[in-house]
């Protein structure tokens, strides 16, 4: 397995990263799944020792889309796009839909499929995972981005899940489109099944006939040995993941990485780059990786890359790739703080190995940021509170606030992480708030413990004792490297 460093882990709009960082002609696969028009909130659930999920979840996106100004803009833009046929078509959507939430989500799509068309190879493919519910408009921008000639497939994704009760047939699949670039350019490596019982019937009775050529000689009808299978078709059955399963890591919408990996081997070769644009948990640069193949991923929020990060070094410990757009120097973060307070606060708690806790909804924290389990005594699982301010000023009443939370919640550690200076009365009520002895150490810490952001570039951490990673995030399983040589 090649240690490689070319693999990019991008935060960001992966509308302004695609035109920023992706040359054009450079991606072999792209592989999306972008966010439904469900109108859903997901949370991304993390593992709490106590196993109480209320307070182990936090919202990681809202897949709600609605008819605004950037909604407005992507239509321009789709409009000025030099696509005419693409445009054509979005534009007798917005007359038959209107102007609603589902144009919305397809007027963004739209632009965004022109630049995954641009940055595709002529060998390259495209393979988009949607449910029934947008699928059918999908197929018609996509006909309108790549032309109706390199349509390939409509995969069913077909699984079996509790059913519910409804008035109609249980919804068991997805639907994933598949179009190539340039059609007969494109990568296609033929996937083989196991035949069926009958078929192998029929196989091992035709192994027994001859045929004559023109001179007569026996020509077998196959050489000795077994049936190498067929070839495979486009209804998938491939099990969705269990609440339970061990590849689970707690994401939303997380797909199997079985599902990837035939896709990804079917559609490219060993060395050949892999694109997701909307990386969510990192399923598909995980298959890409097992598959020997080079690999980008974009998300719009720092909990999707921190999973990823997290996910990736745990199955390939070697593995090398770099993180753009998440804050590198002190000037980057002061930034993101100015931008956006909730991707500052999980990209910080994100820096302290914590768990993040809480979400957008005013209040549902309690001023509560992020958690970091730890064990003082070797066994009894404790756990440190996390609370950040990005703003320009602080004062003693957040330090007081956070010591409440402590007590509320039980934690003899806090951890206060601020963007501006604290003041000396803020120093002083911290250092009021005592000591932890922890009894295997021997040591005693601060419990209430203030970090600046210059500090956290210094590479300063929180003093607490016997910190457990593993206790808030579950890891993905390593990847044993014998598996990866059968995979390629």
């Amino acid at each position: 397995m090649r240690n490689r460093p070319d693999n990019h882990l991008y935060y960001g709009d992966n509308l302004a990263v695609l035109r920023e960082h992706i040359p054009a002609a450079s991606v072999d696969l792209v592989y999306l799944d972008p966010p439904f028009n469900s109108n859903a909130s997901y949370n991304i659930l993390f593992k709490s020792p106590a196993g109480t999920s209320a307070d182990a979840q936090i919202e990681a996106f809202e897949d709600t889309w609605h008819w605004n100004d950037h909604a407005e803009d992507a239509f321009d833009q789709v409009a000025r796009s030099g696509n005419t046929k693409a445009f054509d078509l979005l534009n007798a959507m917005r007359a038959f839909l209107g102007e609603n939430d589902m144009m919305a989500y397809l007027s963004m799509m739209a632009i965004r499929l022109i630049e995954l068309h641009r940055v595709l190879k002529p060998s390259g493919s495209l393979y988009l995972h949607c449910d029934p519910t947008a699928s059918h408009y999908l197929k018609l921008l996509l006909d309108g981005v790549f032309g109706k000639r390199e349509f390939e497939n409509e995969i069913i994704w077909s699984y079996r899940r509790w059913p519910t009760s409804a008035r109609r047939f249980q919804r068991m699949h997805d639907c994933v489109l598949f179009y190539s670039r340039e059609a007969g350019a494109n990568t296609f490596n033929t996937q083989l099944m196991p035949p069926s019982a009958s078929s192998l019937k029929r196989w091992k009775g035709a192994m027994q006939k001859v045929t004559f050529d023109a001179g007569g000689k026996r020509q077998p009808t196959q050489e000795a040995g077994e049936s190498p299978g067929v070839a495979l078709n486009d209804v998938w059955d491939i099990p969705i993941l269990a609440p339970v399963s061990k590849e689970r890591l707690g994401y939303p919408t997380q797909k199997p990485v079985a599902l990837l990996e035939r896709i990804i081997a079917a559609s490219s070769r060993a060395g050949d780059t892999v694109l997701d644009p909307f990386c969510g948990c990192g399923t598909a640069i995980h298959a890409a990786q097992k598959l020997d193949r080079q690999w980008i991923g974009i998300d719009v929020t720092h909990l999707a890359i921190s999973l990823i990060e997290k996910r990736m070094r745990a199955a390939f410990p070697e593995i090398a790739f770099t993180v753009e757009g998440t804050p590198k120097d002190l000037a980057s973060a002061e930034d993101l703080a100015r931008r956006d307070k909730y991707q500052f606060q999980w990209w910080v708690v994100s820096m302290l190995d914590a768990m993040p806790y809480g979400g957008k909804k005013k209040g549902a924290d309690g001023g509560i940021d992020g958690i970091i389990y730890f064990k003082p005594d070797g066994r009894k699982t404790e756990k440190a509170l996390v609370s950040v301010k990005g703003g320009d000023s602080v004062g003693v009443q957040m330090i007081r606030d956070l010591h409440s939370a402590m007590e509320r919640e039980k934690a003899p550690i806090g951890v206060f992480v601020t963007k501006a200076l604290p003041t000396s009365v803020m120093l002083r009520e911290a250092a009021a708030v005592g000591r932890f002895h922890a009894p295997v150490t021997g040591k005693s810490y601060a419990r209430l413990q203030i970090l600046t952001l210059a500090e956290l570039f210094k590479d300063r951490k929180p003093d607490i004792p016997y910190v457990d990673p593993g206790a808030a995030f579950k890891q993905a399983a390593r990847e044993p490297a014998a598996r990866q040589a059968q995979l390629l």
